[in-house]
């Protein structure tokens, strides 16, 4: 009995002391943050159907010219 009482004993100081050696640290580094541009182009649709348009009238105005 004695052999466990000293075992155990043994074990809850090398356990209690082991947590005082360990250190921890933490860095905090400043973030940095970027501006992001984007350019997305998406008239292409619009410009094309007022080309389409446009040049139907200008197809209209040449026949009543003529």
């Amino acid at each position: 009995m004695t052999k466990n009482l000293f075992f155990i004993a043994l074990f809850l100081v090398l356990f209690i002391f082991s947590g005082c050696r360990s250190s921890h640290e933490v860095e905090v580094k400043p973030v940095e943050i970027k501006p992001i541009h984007i350019t997305i182009d998406v008239n292409i649709r619009v410009e094309k159907a007022l080309d389409d348009f446009f040049d139907d009238l200008e197809a209209a105005e040449d026949k009543i010219k003529e």
